[in-house]
């Protein structure tokens, strides 16, 4: 050993290192595997789920038009939607007239025809009508461009009382889809609800290479997504936390996590007047749900409340306030997507998002243009941190919140380069 300015001070020689390599390639393959890192794909704001018995093409812009009419009737202007939630309305004025665009061009950016709690139990004749319908009806909407981006079906559960109801279901769906549009539409999505188990999961891959197969589908056509909304979901009875070992269950078919507030809070003995998407212990499954999801790619959605938007004008702003504030909240714990009920809902829907994103932007551009430039500032961003801002820019720009040249005044970086920071391919 030499001390020599520059000299190798090293001792671990190199049968060493390759003998490390060995020993964690298995371990270094299984994390690449498991762990691909998050989507750089958009991710509709919100989902909207609809009675299979009230489905039929167009329904998303009536959606829209029943939330104008709320608007109209309960809050025309600025100022008086920026009393009802409680925002300044400086910031209510920057959203205005994104909202009303959004809810005049495409109020829905996610359908699910509810064949499950919110559509009952018919009778299997009506629901076998209502099936072939959805699926007929749903590639009309694709073909006249008034589907959403994203949509598609929640089936019953796998579980035992029901499997075999809502197998039928998907499958007379998917046939009728297939049949009408002629291939899988880019955006089409199945809900798995009430999921108990990993065995669940594993058994709807089986079901979705089967009808891959039988439809002469490619493999891993069809995706669908997971409820968490029972407590076994979130922890086995082995104490595992069961939404990890499932989402790797799902062969990569797994296209989103979602939160189901009701199921959930009722299932661990919460009083029906207590059951809401801040209670604490919807906190917690959503807390075990983020960590299991994080770096698999898989993308989370909140629940939805049940206080609505309706009755006097009073109740109406009441609502919308109340709703704001549990998207803007959600939004603040990393949940970019959640659920709604009712049409007025969309209007506190795209004012909290476009508010959370607008407000936002400015600080992050800030951050994101000293980080580039490796100025210090009042904020030391490390690599990680750099990675959100960007990550927070470009949802704002994919949502329509932000347009390209507002992201680009902001910090001073194309959305291209943000999104190489956004995977960490710009050098710290």
């Amino acid at each position: 050993m030499t001390d020599e300015p520059g000299a190798d001070r090293t001792v671990l020689g190199e049968d060493a290192l390759e003998r490390l390599d060995r020993d964690l390639a298995a371990a270094d393959a299984a994390l690449a595997a498991d762990y691909p890192g998050p989507q750089d794909a958009a991710q509709p704001v919100h989902t909207v789920y609809l009675p299979a018995g009230r489905y039929r093409p167009g329904v998303a812009v009536e959606w829209g038009q029943r939330a104008l009419d709320a608007l109209r009737q309960n809050a025309p202007g600025v100022d008086d939607l920026a009393e009802a939630v409680g925002l300044p309305a400086e910031r209510v004025a920057a959203v205005w007239e994104l909202v009303l665009r959004k809810l005049t061009t495409s109020p829905i950016e996610d359908l699910r025809i509810d064949f499950e709690d919110g559509y009952g139990r018919p009778g299997d004749e009506i629901e076998d009508a209502d099936a072939e319908r959805a699926g007929r009806e749903l590639a009309t909407d694709w073909r006249d461009g008034t589907a959403p981006a994203w949509a598609g079906i929640r089936f019953a559960s796998l579980e035992a009382p029901t499997r075999r109801r809502g197998l039928r279901t998907v499958d007379l769906f998917l046939s009728a889809l297939l049949d009408a549009a002629g291939q899988v539409p880019p955006g089409l999505r199945l809900t798995l609800p009430k999921v108990t188990s990993v065995d669940q999961v594993a058994a709807m891959v089986t079901v979705c290479r089967e009808l891959e197969r039988a439809h002469g589908l490619p493999d891993g056509a069809l995706r669908f997504e997971v409820q968490i909304e029972t407590p076994q979901a979130i922890l086995a009875s082995d104490g595992t936390a069961t939404v990890a070992r499932l989402i790797h269950a799902a062969d990569r078919r797994c296209c989103g996590l979602h939160y189901g507030t009701y199921d959930y809070s009722a299932s661990l003995g919460i009083a029906a007047f207590q059951q809401r998407m801040d209670h604490p212990a919807a906190d917690h499954a959503k807390s075990v749900m983020q960590v299991a999801a994080a770096g698999t790619g898989v993308p989370l959605s909140d629940g939805s409340t049940n206080i609505l938007p309706v009755g006097t004008p009073d109740q109406v702003r009441a609502g919308w306030a109340l709703h704001a504030r549990l998207v803007r909240r959600s939004l603040d714990r990393g949940f970019y997507q959640g659920w709604d009920l009712h049409p007025a809902q969309l209007v506190s829907r795209y004012l909290a998002t476009y508010d959370f994103y607008r407000s936002g932007a400015p600080t992050a551009g800030e951050r994101v243009e000293a980080y580039l430039a490796k100025r210090a500032g009042g904020v030391l961003d490390e690599p990680a941190t750099g990675a959100a801002l960007a990550d927070f820019l470009l949802r704002g720009l994919r949502c329509g919140a932000l347009d390209r040249t507002e992201v680009m005044a902001t910090c001073g970086a194309t959305p291209e380069t943000l999104q190489a920071l956004a995977q960490r391919e710009v050098a710290s």
